[in-house]
């Protein structure tokens, strides 16, 4: 079947599982190719489908992530292996960056704490934006934190990033000009779609306000936060107030940043003047 065809008949399908099928299809069918998916559209009434795509689109069907199955999301300016051992990293998360990108303008923080570092998105994303600048990433998880070591490394990174096991800031030395957070902050009543519960339960929710972690977070903060440095922190869109609350506790000034959508989505705490 030509790839065209096939485009058409795996689009179709995947509507009742996705709200982007088309899209869904194409990066199923690049994968399964082996080409950039600009290719693929490019040539898609010359190529055939090769017998791997009916699987992976059945996988599809049955909710597993389009990130999962090929293996890899593309994140700020770099592409991002990703595993079910980690969060997919997600377009409202760019938002931490372009906030760190804002207060820091011209100059380069020189140090960079991301905490629950996942894939290590924000932190690759940072260190790529800033290449004088040098990283630590801090996950509860030694699967994630294998995910992260992994895509320093390909990504030529792995000299300016280190990682290790942590629960949040406890037991981190020393300050930092940038720190970047996304921690769990779904309340554990609200209910998701299907292909979201595939993936890590620890890295979505957070009680039953969504707040328990940002309680353990926000002490941690003054002492890490170095002075004119900042914590991007991303915030669930109805948890301004409440997340604000629990900075201002602690004696940090809050801006917020919103997402694309219009959406609060990025706290920035620094330190007070």
């Amino acid at each position: 079947m030509r790839a065209a065809e096939a485009l058409r008949g795996a689009a179709a399908r995947l509507a009742s599982v996705s709200d982007s099928p088309r899209l869904d299809a194409e990066l199923l069918l690049a994968h399964a190719l082996g080409l950039p998916r600009n290719d693929l559209l490019l040539r898609q009434h010359d190529l055939d489908a090769p017998p791997t795509y009916d699987a992976f689109v059945e996988r599809r069907l049955g909710y597993e992530p389009v990130a999962y199955i090929i293996g890899a999301r593309d994140f700020w300016t770099i592409s991002l292996a990703v595993t079910p051992d980690v969060l997919i990293p997600r377009p409202d998360s760019e938002t931490l960056i372009e906030a760190a990108v804002a207060h820091f303008l011209v100059r380069s923080p020189a140090t960079i704490l991301d905490l629950g570092t996942g894939s290590g998105a924000l932190l690759l994303a940072a260190l790529d934006q800033w290449p004088q600048a040098r990283g630590l990433g801090v996950d509860i998880s030694p699967a994630a934190l294998d995910v992260a070591r992994g895509n320093a490394d390909r990504l030529g990174m792995g000299d300016r990033a280190d990682f290790a096991p942590g629960d949040w800031g406890e037991g981190i030395e020393g300050c930092f000009d940038l720190m970047l957070i996304n921690p769990p902050y779904i309340a554990r009543d609200v209910p998701l779609a299907r292909d979201i519960l595939r993936e890590p339960h620890g890295a979505l929710f957070a009680g039953l306000e969504g707040l328990d972690d940002y309680r353990r977070i926000a002490p941690q903060l003054p002492r890490l936060i170095a002075p004119g440095g900042m914590a991007a922190i991303e915030i669930g869109f109805d948890q301004r107030d409440s997340v604000s609350a629990l900075l201002h506790a602690q004696g940090l000034d809050v801006a917020v940043h919103r997402d694309l959508a219009g959406h609060d989505r990025c706290l920035v705490a620094t330190r007070k003047l």
